[in-house]
This record gives structure tokens, sequence and C-alpha cells, in this order.
């Protein structure tokens, strides 16, 4: 007679747990899109006093905004973010010879990069002007392209992480540094005058969208790789 080991039974697929994810996610950017497209008042709202009042921190606490200024271009900026996915690539291919896991990371942010491109074309949102800017940005606002970029390479280098067995200290470093990255990275963003508050929770939320589609693809054409991938 076959026994199911503890948990098999209760414990749902995981490509059926990042689809109920992705779903939710795609709920969250639809209304949020829908809700900044409309340009619906009581958002607005709350993004004007919320960048008036960080903007007002920003011109008054000139080390900070500094501080702040290198830490977004710099530590936690799109390229960096790239370039350690860029990393973790190279060592997919040369400690496992996993190539299919390094090409799905690749595409992965590629495509996502896509995706914040195509939103922010249809959305067209303007960014805050200020009469005393700290700082400036190109192309629309919404949603934040270093917080999604970062909500991406964070959500699927930790993925990766945990699915190859991480062991208790790096998974909780790999964690602190990921949550410290992907929410200071959007809190500089309004700090900095260059986007709204709803801007930074749409890359967000995107990024989280495209990560968990990116796992359920992954989950579901497992059956069709080697093993040891």
């Amino acid at each position: 007679m076959r026994h199911q080991t503890a948990g098999s039974s209760s414990r749902p697929p995981a490509h059926r747990t990042a689809a109920v994810v992705a779903a939710v996610l795609a709920g969250c950017c639809a209304l949020l899109l829908t809700l900044v497209a409309t340009r619906w008042h009581p958002l607005l709202g709350l993004d004007g006093d919320v960048s008036r009042t960080t903007h007002r921190w920003a011109v008054r606490e000139h080390g900070l905004t500094r501080a702040f200024r290198i830490l977004t271009d710099w530590v936690w900026g799109p390229l960096t973010m790239r370039l350690v996915c860029a990393a973790a690539v190279v060592q997919l291919v040369w400690r496992r010879a996993a190539w299919w896991t390094a090409l799905w990371l690749t595409v992965t942010v590629a495509l996502a990069t896509v995706v914040q491109q195509s939103v922010k074309a249809a959305v067209d949102r303007p960014r805050p002007i200020w009469p005393d800017p700290v700082d400036s940005a190109h192309y629309a606002a919404f949603p934040s392209g270093h917080a999604m970029t970062a909500a991406v390479v964070c959500g699927l280098l930790l993925w990766l992480l945990h699915r190859h067995g991480a062991g208790r200290v790096q998974w909780r470093t790999a964690v602190s540094v990921a949550v410290v990255s992907v929410v200071g990275v959007g809190l500089t963003r309004v700090w900095l005058g260059v986007h709204w508050p709803s801007d930074v929770v749409g890359g967000w939320l995107f990024g989280g969208l495209v990560v968990a589609v990116a796992v359920v693809v992954y989950e579901r054409s497992r059956v069709a790789r080697p093993s040891h991938e």
C-alpha cells in the first residue's frame, strides 16, 4: 500500500500556488492601473500629500538626500540589479550547467523591461514637477522602473535560492537584503521627488506579477527539462 509523505497531500503544487498569486497580483495591477489612468481623485490627492511632504524633507535634509541619490542611482538602480542578475546567470551556467534556468532568468528580466516600458507609454503619467527639484528622471512615471526592476530581480533570485535549498543563514541574509533593496529603492524614488507613491506601488505589483508568472512557466515546463536543472 502506498503512503503519501507528510504534507505532500495538503501542499498544493508550486505552479498552482504561483498561479493563484499571479491572479491576485494581476487583479491588483489592473485596479491600480485603472485608478491611475482615470486620475481617480482620492488617489491623486494622497499621492500629492505624501509627495509634497517628502519633498519638503528632501529639500531640508541635504545630507540624507545626497545619500539617497547614491543609493537609488548606484546601489539599487536598474543597471546594478541587472548586473546582479547577470552574475547569477553566469553562476547558473558555470557551477550548475543550468542553461535552461539561466535562459529563463535572462528572458524574464528582459520581458519585465518590455512590460514596464509598455505600461509607461500606455499610461503616460507625468512625473512630479517641483520649483526646487533635488533630482531628475526621464520617461513617464507609472510604474516606477527602479521599483519594478528591483522587485523582479530580487524576487526571481530569492525563488531560485529557495528552490535550490539555501541554508538558513544564507536564506535569511538574502531575504533581508532583498527586502531592504526593494523597499529602499521605492522610498528613495518618492523622497527624491521623481515618482508619486502609487508609481512605486505599481512597480512593486507589476514586478511581483512578472515573478509569479515566470514561476508558473518554470514549474510547468519542468517535465520537459533535465532533472539536474
